[in-house]
């Protein structure tokens, strides 16, 4: 009873080195860190293609351009990111439709077609945030928790210097320790590289969307007199 008392997970942890207790607390603030973007990021993305949808269905409904696009302006009205990409376009268009006869036709799709390019990278830039944390966290836990392992593992033996009889008692708590970190900068990493990898995909079907818009809305702009 008092051996498995010992090797309690809980036990372990508090009796383990300074270094290992230090790599265990980092790694759990990682994991903390990596949940709280998996789930930041997951209902932004869910948002946005919630708000795209419901904004396609209103474009292609037949809406005069000139009233989305006013709609679209309005500081009250909550828009989303698909909706600020037409915004910035249709603004544009207009702006330079408003000088007559100094800005040639192509110049003005042109113009148009920068500023939906310019807004689609904001959208882009704001939706792929914490992605790059993501990544990190699950490249670099494994490797923490293994400098934890190999730290508790070489004190471990260490104590063995001044022992007449080593036996596996005597190391096992260390090593248990040294494992710990181990299962930590895993469990840490884990979440991080599956959430990672389904919202690369998820944000490219997004972008997809984004730009098949810009291309249609442009053969649009290019058909208006």
């Amino acid at each position: 009873m008092n051996v498995s008392a010992d090797l309690s997970i809980l036990s372990l942890v508090t009796q383990a080195t300074l270094v290992v207790q230090l790599v265990m607390a980092l790694l759990i603030l990682i994991s903390l860190g990596s949940w709280t973007a998996i789930f930041s990021k997951a209902l932004s993305i869910r948002r946005a293609n919630r708000e795209t949808e419901g904004f396609e269905r209103r474009f292609w409904s037949g809406v005069n351009l000139e009233t989305l696009h006013q709609a679209a302006s309005n500081p009250r009205h909550k828009t989303g990111a698909l909706e600020r990409i037409f915004e910035a376009g249709m603004s544009e268009f207009m702006k330079l439709r408003g000088r007559g006869q100094e800005v040639d036709r192509q110049a003005m799709l042109d113009g148009a077609r920068r500023a939906m390019r310019a807004a689609y990278q904001r959208e882009m830039d704001a939706l792929e945030s914490r992605l790059a944390f993501l990544a990190s966290a699950g490249s670099v836990s494994p490797y923490v928790g293994l400098f934890g392992t190999v730290w508790g593992i070489m004190h471990a033996f260490t104590g063995l210097a001044g022992l007449q009889q080593a036996t596996l008692a005597s190391v096992a708590p260390g090593i248990a320790e040294s494992l710990i970190a181990t299962a930590i900068g895993l469990f840490a990493a884990i979440p991080a590289v599956v959430a990672y990898n389904r919202f690369a995909h998820d944000i490219d079907r997004v972008a997809n969307r984004f730009e098949s818009f810009i291309e249609e809305f442009s053969n649009i702009l290019q058909r208006q007199r």
